[in-house]
């Protein structure tokens, strides 16, 4: 239970992330409210998340679904750029999740 407490976490903080960018520094209503919310929900499964599992491991996958999932969600609905050089990072990320997972 606490991996799925902990992807459903991360998912979560891509929400909040692109939430954030929508809120225009929180001038826009909605997106600010989703924002809070979803960053609410983040934070209480990651808390349950870290019950069970290491620090370290938990944090790094919460931080890690959050960055390529905002990463990716740049790219696809917000008309962010994809150069190799943000192919890379976002392919050093999973790759970090990976090693950290398997540690």
């Amino acid at each position: 239970m606490p991996w799925i407490f902990l992807l459903f976490a991360g998912l979560l903080e891509i929400v909040w992330a692109v939430a954030m960018k929508q809120s225009a520094g929180f001038t826009r209503l909605w997106p600010t409210a989703v924002m809070g919310v979803s960053m609410l929900g983040s934070f209480g499964l990651l808390a349950l998340a870290m019950r069970d599992l290491p620090l370290g491991t938990a944090y790094t996958i919460w931080t890690g679904i959050g960055a390529v999932g905002a990463f990716s969600v740049g790219i696809l609905f917000l008309g962010e750029a994809l150069t190799p050089a943000r192919i890379a990072a976002a392919v050093l990320i999973v790759t970090g999740l990976v090693v950290m997972k398997l540690a």
